[in-house]
């Protein structure tokens, strides 16, 4: 097997309020396996995480996922993925996860995904990489957090560059060509 890209996919380990939510979580893990990209994302089989992988995997992606051990009953560990890695801790989680993708996409989440969304856009700010970030606003479920951080800018905490770093895209076909423009 193998596969050109690697896309990170950061989102709930719950199904949230919406099935579009759920649809969203398919549709980006066919569209992943489209494309012939790898999923690489938390390892668990609940919520949109378990969506996601499950979608990628009926139609042949390639799948890595990396859960730390206190997660593995919690999260349900989807132990039938092509690659599973068990850290210690959620930093090294979330390192593994970055090192190992080539772009980032943030479907809607709860306080997990918030974290992740803003450390690898911390990192972004301070130079530490160039990865294309992307937000699935599905259903406009991230358009406070995009408020909030115009707040941000608005209140002299950040320069507006910030908007910079991530993309919000409204739907899995502009979030196919968005990755497509930034990774080829």
């Amino acid at each position: 097997m193998s596969f050109t890209h690697s896309v990170c996919v950061f989102c709930g380990s719950r199904p949230g309020a919406r099935p579009s939510y759920a649809q969203a979580a398919r549709d980006t893990g066919t569209m992943l396996a489209s494309e012939g990209w790898r999923l690489v994302y938390g390892a668990g089989d609940v919520g949109l995480m378990g969506e996601v992988a499950r979608a990628a995997q009926a139609a042949g992606a390639i799948t890595m996922g990396i859960i730390p051990t206190h997660l593995m009953k919690r999260e349900i560990g989807k132990r039938d993925l092509t690659q599973m890695v068990i850290t210690e801790d959620m930093h090294e989680r979330k390192k593994v996860m970055f090192m190992n993708s080539d772009a980032i996409v943030v479907l809607p989440g709860g306080a997990g995904s918030l974290d992740e969304f803003f450390e690898v856009v911390t990192w972004a700010q301070i130079g530490l990489h160039r990865k294309p970030i992307f937000l699935l606003d599905t259903d406009g479920y991230w358009q406070p957090l995009i408020g909030l951080v115009n707040h941000v800018i608005a209140e002299g905490f950040a320069d507006e560059s910030l908007l910079g770093h991530f993309t919000a895209v409204p739907d899995i076909a502009t979030l196919r060509q968005a990755i497509h423009d930034e990774l080829n």
